[in-house]
């Protein structure tokens, strides 16, 4: 079972359930992929994965297009996409992505969440060699209507570094370099996503206490109801019955 398709497993706790942060968080993803590629999804390959994604979490449709209309006007929201490094107790990196309309409220909120838990911020890139960047495809298996060799096959071609599964999902991993490569292969068969994310996946792991690893988790929660806050990725090792 590869590392990727763990810590995805383990994700799926209480916290990832807030819709209105989950619809938030998308809707963001939305204005910087508007900004940067226009509002035709069809000649805008980030803004079609965001449309994927808001799919995949059940995203109301009219939610989705008043995003992008919102995203193509004249007052549309400015985002940054910042970044922050920092290690929580027992040593565990913590890479924290935002998207903020106010970088000095967002660096002063994160430390804030660091310091009341004992962590530390530290300099952005300290902690580039802990985390790799992945491709995360992730499938609904029942989609797949070939053979499975065959369609391990396909997505080895397409750039697929693991292929993990359970009953209901499939998880494809690939490089960064591999994300575009993939998307157009899933395209090329007829298969939609239920989502398409770069994610930051550590090439290590750090195993702590009971006591730590529930600081930890509070750490990561308080991270995660931050508006300004996309995602937040570390290196803990994650307990079995997580998994």
């Amino acid at each position: 079972m590869g590392r990727a398709f763990e810590y995805r497993k383990a994700s799926k706790l209480a916290r990832w359930d807030k819709m209105a942060k989950t619809f938030s968080k998308i809707g963001k993803d939305i204005a910087i992929a508007v900004k940067a590629g226009g509002a035709d999804p069809e000649s805008n390959p980030a803004l079609r994965r965001c449309i994927q994604n808001a799919k995949g979490a059940n995203m109301p449709k009219d939610n989705v297009e008043r995003a992008i209309k919102k995203a193509s006007g004249a007052d549309a929201e400015h985002y940054d996409e910042i970044t922050y490094e920092g290690y929580g107790q027992g040593g565990v990196a913590f890479f924290i992505e935002c998207t903020t309309n106010n970088p000095t409220r967002t660096v002063a909120n994160v430390r804030a969440i660091f310091n009341k838990f004992d962590g530390n911020l530290g300099k952005n890139g300290e902690l580039s060699f802990i985390f790799d960047r992945k491709g995360i495809f992730t499938i609904d298996k029942s989609l797949i209507t070939i053979d499975w060799e065959d369609f391990e096959i396909e997505m080895i071609d397409g750039g697929a570094e693991e292929i993990d599964s359970d009953d209901e999902e499939v998880m494809i991993t690939t490089a960064f370099e591999d994300f575009g490569a993939m998307s157009h292969k899933l395209d090329e068969m007829g298969i939609e996503a239920k989502s398409a994310e770069l994610q930051r996946i550590p090439n290590n792991t750090k195993e702590v206490s009971e006591e730590l690893f529930n600081i930890n988790m509070k750490m990561l929660e308080r991270f995660e109801e931050d508006d300004d806050v996309q995602n937040v990725y570390h290196n803990m090792e994650i307990p079995a019955d997580f998994i």
